[in-house]
């Protein structure tokens, strides 16, 4: 989740040595070639950067680019990357800190080298970028020798080009090969390195402020290019490959970054212990920003249930302010993220001083792993250099008496079959087309974290004598954690409808195509159930597909009935 952000590629088969530490290693430079092309780096590294892309990459005496693509900067309304002007470029010195700056229409890029860092930090800046969704930075590295790719979830072998060529495509970006066996780039996902021996090409975020979303945002990070099999290192720093809604206008002057591009000989803990430091070091001294950056405040508080419990391990979000945009779809400004505690309390450090919008949601814990409300703050106001206590926060629950519940309200499939890391392509279909959950006997690992195949799926339970004799209604809920268009489903309580599942009532996001497999875009859909729906003694109620298509379906958080 967004607590790792650190991906990267590996380079195999090089011999070469190490860099040698140099004793007086010379300031970084800026070649100016011609009117199209500069050359930067320092005695470590350096890249060839041309108008649109950076075409060498030299690092111990090796072109890490080779016939690939390179470096640069797109979005997803481009046909192709920025125009960043090299004869438009300038320099920033702090200290041994070197910024050298492209511009382009729509932002000025960033490379901000050092002496001796493998590698630089970058960061972007916004002047005038269309309203958009995919916003990204990237290296297309050798296609003949960067062989690995990592992320949290997985440490292995990228499919090699032969492989995608000789298979079948049956969808984006995804192919069936004659075992029956899948490649997908969406594989290489995970919540917010390509790796080998010798040389690793590493994006690590010391901030995460700058990053769309919440805390289950979820990118598409290292993978395969299809076309031409370039090892493609990605860097979302807007990102929707997960999401029903995708699209920001951003302010002039939003920065996202600094992060660093960090180069290695390929060694995972390396790249971790990099990282600790990076986050210890936020936010970067040497940064030099008319935009804010260094305007800074902190925010604390309890958040406590209406009946005084501690809302203990709760989701806390820090973003806009009055917004009815869910605390996923938020990207347009800067976004804060963290855990209560088991006593209620949270704290947000380096916050940038302006008024903002608190939201609270349930991320399972025995406190609120039943609660389907957010809890809602606006107008909070952040200064530069202060601390703000906001004492205790009260969140109100729905007020309902809970009958039963299938998995706890975490906005995750957690403890269903087959759910959780790593993302897999189809992993779905392992779920059955029919399925009996018996309240009192069954437990959550059995149930399903995705249903889309034709067929039903059943909870069964007792209701004691006399329980629905004085007329008391109920309301089904149906947390979903991810909904993919293209199945739909009825829904049921002892065989009389209440409601669909379907995208007629809900927003598609792509989690269950893109191998998701714990999460996607959360949804909650609550279903009034009359008293005379229901029965004393056994009740049953029943989600029934009634249009399956292959690789579309939903994946459930918590299913509750609850008395009005």
């Amino acid at each position: 989740m967004l607590a790792s952000l650190v991906t990267g590629l590996a380079l195999g088969l090089l011999s070469s040595a190490s860099p040698v530490a140099r004793s007086n290693p010379k300031p970084p430079f800026l070649i100016n070639v011609d009117d199209e092309t500069a050359i930067i780096g320092n005695d470590f590294w350096n890249a060839t950067i041309g108008r649109q892309y950076g075409t060498k990459l030299y690092y111990k005496n090796v072109d890490l680019v080779g016939d690939a693509w390179g470096h640069y900067v797109s979005y997803s309304m481009a046909p192709l990357p920025f125009l960043l002007r090299p004869r438009s470029l300038y320099l920033l010195i702090t200290g041994d800190y070197t910024d050298i700056v492209f511009t382009a229409t729509e932002g000025e890029f960033h490379w901000v080298l050092t002496p001796t860092l493998t590698g630089a930090y970058q960061y972007f800046v916004n002047k005038a970028l269309p309203t958009l969704g995919e916003f990204r930075t990237l290296w297309r590295l050798a296609n003949d020798s960067f062989t690995h790719g990592w992320t949290d979830e997985r440490n292995e072998a990228l499919p090699p080009l032969s492989d995608i060529v000789n298979a079948v495509k049956i969808q984006d970006e995804t192919w069936q090969q004659a075992d029956g066996t899948y490649i997908t780039k969406y594989d290489f996902a995970t919540f917010l390195p390509a790796s080998g021996e010798q040389v690793g090409s590493w994006y690590i975020h010391g901030g995460k402020d700058y990053l769309n979303g919440n805390h289950l945002k979820q990118e598409l990070l290292v993978h395969r290019e299809s076309q031409t099999g370039d090892a493609v290192q990605l860097n979302m720093i807007h990102g929707t490959h997960y999401q029903a809604v995708s699209s920001d206008v951003f302010p002039e002057g939003k920065t996202w970054g600094p992060w660093l591009w960090y180069l290695n000989d390929g060694s995972i803990e390396d790249a971790a212990t990099r990282a600790k430091q990076e986050t210890a070091a936020w936010p970067y001294d040497w940064m030099q920003d008319s935009h804010g950056y260094h305007s800074r405040g902190s925010l604390r508080g309890r958040i406590v249930l209406s009946d005084g419990q501690a809302a203990s391990g709760a989701a806390v979000f820090l973003g806009d302010n009055q917004s009815n945009t869910s605390t996923l779809d938020q990207g347009a400004w800067y976004y804060y993220r963290t855990y209560a505690d088991e006593n209620g309390y949270f704290t947000l450090e380096n916050v940038r001083e302006g008024t903002w919008g608190l939201r609270v949601f349930a991320a399972g814990g025995d406190a609120a792993s039943g609660v389907t409300t957010v809890l809602e703050k606006n107008d909070i106001s952040v200064h530069s250099g202060e601390a703000l206590w906001l004492g205790d926060v009260t969140w109100a629950p729905q007020g309902r008496e809970v009958i039963w519940q299938v998995g706890e309200v975490d906005r995750k499939a957690t403890g269903f079959a087959y759910s959780g890391a790593p993302h897999e392509f189809a992993r779905g279909l392992n779920c059955p087309a029919n399925l009996t959950f018996t309240v009192g006997k069954s437990q959550s690992k059995d149930w399903c974290f995705e249903q889309s195949s034709l067929g039903t799926w059943t909870v069964e339970f007792d209701l004691p004598r006399n329980s629905t004799s004085q007329g008391r209604s109920a309301v089904l809920s149906v947390a979903l954690a991810g909904f993919s268009a293209g199945s739909s489903a009825t829904v049921s309580v002892n065989g009389i409808s209440v409601g669909t599942i379907s995208s007629s009532v809900l927003a598609s996001d792509p989690s269950s195509y893109r191998c998701g497999t714990l999460a996607g875009e959360w949804h909650l859909l609550e279903f009034p159930v009359t008293a005379a729906a229901l029965r004393n003694g056994t009740n049953s109620v029943e989600f029934t597909i009634t249009k399956s298509t292959l690789f579309r379906g939903w994946i459930y958080d918590s299913v509750l009935l609850e008395w009005v």
